[in-house]
């Protein structure tokens, strides 16, 4: 063996919370991933390292060159010999007629190591999200996972449906649906009753799933009048039935809407877990990036004189989070704070705080500034408050509490900057009207959101994409850049935005 080492890698079908554990843990330490068409791009948001799109087919690969195996299995080998650490990730499972087992045998005559880490495979995820189980006691001892798309250079097809049309159980055609009158005619041909339950899973495990379920004979027709598309599943047998009782994913309240999340990319991890809780696709429109200050010399000058504070403030979690990490960094930990009250600005930021167990001394019923400067105005005359906070924000703490003689010093302990563009596939999405709903969490995000629309993007707004705010104030600032708000939370949290959407949706 030479070279590095690759990991042909199952991400699962769609859903980017069904990837394993060792998948994760081989992402984590790759230096280059190459990952094919039909891998959701979410699973890569936390990746620092080289990605590189795969396409082996045209379908959900606009706009990119379709390569051939051949190219990939050398691409693969290339970067080994590099001595590169290199993760193939691949849809589904990657043995599942997913050419894993070609490109394991490119690599073992090429001398390199590799290691198969099996993933979800279709069959059983999109089946499952769909309502269908492929095994059930009373209806199918045995599950049989056949290819609507055979290698086109065989001389002959290796389906018998003779003995498909006979088997006891469920038949799962994968990558079948450009073939499914044939198929249906050819089971139907060989005995299978044509009143058997059918289904076929268009898109599976994402947020834009369809399935249509009928009978074998009907099948062909009810596709083509539903307009499914590839990404498929083929689902024939007794089983389909039981999608009546317990089909789940497509009953989600905000089922099939794609959410833009304007939040910094890195701090967009709750915000993605939630919409696609709720069965929505987050789209990442991220304005901002959020980085270190500059110079850490004022923040660690503060650190060093913390004695001569009453109280300290955090107006985000990000404040806290790059303050106790500071802290830390200083060589001093959580003791130092032991004479200092601590106020937050709202639940999230405390609940940042609680994850170096500390809590919050003050919470303001309502989470904004001026909120927590009325909740401070009566505890803090005289006093001094260290704000610990971003680059950029309102100066409404250290005008309220003057009012009550309190001295407030803020230290920059992180930084907002602006991003110069979005990415080419959201920016698609988003030119094209396809994006349903877009969060604005702050009024700095939403004056940097206005700067980056084009005319084209901006026509839409209002009609086929809808814009939510957190808050009057976030509104407010909206308004003044000349856009429109058709929803606001009521809870100023992400949490208040996804209500507010759904709350308009069921209207």
């Amino acid at each position: 063996m030479a070279g590095g080492k690759v990991y042909l890698v199952g991400a699962g079908p769609g859903d980017p919370g069904l990837i394993t554990l060792k998948g994760i843990e081989c992402l984590q330490k790759a230096d280059l991933i190459l990952y094919d068409g039909l891998v959701n791009p979410l699973i890569l948001q936390h990746v620092s390292t080289e990605v590189e799109r795969t396409c082996r087919v045209s379908e959900g690969c606009k706009n990119r060159r379709v390569l051939q195996q051949d190219e990939i299995n050398q691409r693969l080998i290339s970067a080994a010999l590099e001595g590169k650490t290199v993760v193939r990730l691949k849809g589904g499972d990657p043995f599942i007629f997913g050419r894993g087992s070609e490109e394991a045998a490119a690599l073992r005559n090429a001398g390199i190591e590799f290691e198969v880490v099996p993933g979800i495979t279709a069959a059983t995820a999109a089946a499952g999200y769909a309502g269908i189980s492929v095994t059930h006691r009373a209806h199918a001892s045995a599950v049989a996972l056949i290819t609507g798309h055979e290698d086109p250079t065989k001389p002959d097809s290796a389906l018998d449906y003779d003995v498909l049309a006979k088997f006891p159980g469920t038949l799962v055609f994968y990558m079948g649906l450009h073939k499914l009158e044939r198929i249906v005619e050819s089971l139907i041909q060989a005995g299978k009753a044509e009143e058997t339950p059918a289904a076929v899973i268009s898109r599976g495990t994402t947020p834009f799933q369809k399935t249509v379920h009928s009978t074998l004979s009907q099948l062909p027709e009810q596709v083509r009048q539903a307009g499914l598309v590839a990404p498929s599943l083929i689902v024939i047998g007794d089983c389909v039935s039981l999608r009546d009782q317990i089909a789940w994913f497509e009953d989600k309240p905000l089922f099939g809407l794609r959410i833009g999340i304007t939040r910094a990319e890195e701090q967009s991890e709750p915000e993605i877990k939630r919409a696609l809780e709720l069965g929505a696709q987050p789209v990442l429109l991220p304005t901002i990036e959020i980085g270190p200050p500059a110079d850490w010399e004022p923040v660690d000058a503060a650190i060093a004189r913390l004695d001569e504070y009453q109280w300290l403030v955090f107006t985000s979690a990000n404040g806290v989070n790059y303050f106790m990490n500071r802290l830390w960094e200083t060589g001093y930990d959580a003791r130092k704070l032991a004479r200092l009250k601590i106020a937050t600005i709202g639940p999230s930021t405390a609940a940042a705080l609680q994850q170096f167990h500390l809590r919050a001394d003050l919470v303001p019923d309502q989470y904004r500034a001026e909120a927590l400067a009325a909740a401070l105005k009566p505890l803090v005359q005289g006093q001094k408050i260290l704000w610990a906070g971003a680059n950029r924000g309102r100066e409404v703490l250290q005008t309220e509490l003057a009012e009550v003689s309190a001295t407030v010093d803020k230290i920059v302990v992180y930084e907002n900057h602006d991003v110069a563009s979005w990415g080419s596939e959201s920016l698609e999405l988003l030119e094209s009207g396809e994006i349903d709903w877009i969060g604005l969490s702050s009024p700095s995000i939403a004056r940097n959101f206005s700067r980056l629309l084009t005319e084209d993007i901006r026509q839409h707004l209002g009609s086929r994409t809808r814009l939510v705010s957190i808050s009057p104030v976030t509104t407010q600032a909206v308004k003044d850049v000349g856009l429109q708000i058709d929803a606001e939370a009521e809870e100023y949290l992400w949490d208040g935005i996804f209500a507010a959407i759904q709350k308009h949706v069921s209207r």
